[in-house]
């Protein structure tokens, strides 16, 4: 069972585990041991409220395929249970971060003392720069 928070977990039979060889320098043991973890969530087939599985969809993510699928491939440490704990933490957190409803911008107005201020101000450096000007000998 992966916990995201409180009332949101994912039970084991929807995520798919599977080891592969890591790719990469390694030496003659890479090419014997499958010590990396390939990782496949579904989002439509899994138990997630319904509204986080629309916004996990609409992440512009590549782990996220056109089909619903997250596809991780972790691979970082030399162990096989490691990268397993690494793949479950880095499924957390992107689901984690699919909870939290981003607030929409309300567009502000500059205040009309801001306006005159920037437009003064601007005034006395073109005022300032008139007066470096050569003047012509008549």
């Amino acid at each position: 069972m992966l916990n995201i928070n409180a009332s949101v977990s994912i039970p084991d039979h929807e995520i798919e585990l599977n080891a592969i060889r890591a790719q990469g320098a390694g030496g003659q043991n890479v090419n014997k041991v499958s010590s990396a973890i390939h990782l496949r969530f579904d989002i439509h087939a899994s138990s997630l409220p319904e509204a986080m599985k629309i916004r996990l969809l609409s992440f512009a993510d590549q782990r996220i395929s056109q089909e619903g699928f997250i596809i991780i491939k972790a691979q970082h440490h030399r162990t096989q249970a490691k990268n397993k704990t690494d793949a479950m933490l880095r499924l957390q957190a992107l689901i984690r971060s699919a909870i939290s409803i981003p607030k929409t911008r309300k567009p502000t107005r500059k205040t009309r003392s801001s306006v005159k201020r920037r437009l003064d101000n601007k005034a006395n450096r073109g005022a300032l720069k008139a007066q470096r000007k050569n003047i012509p000998n008549d």
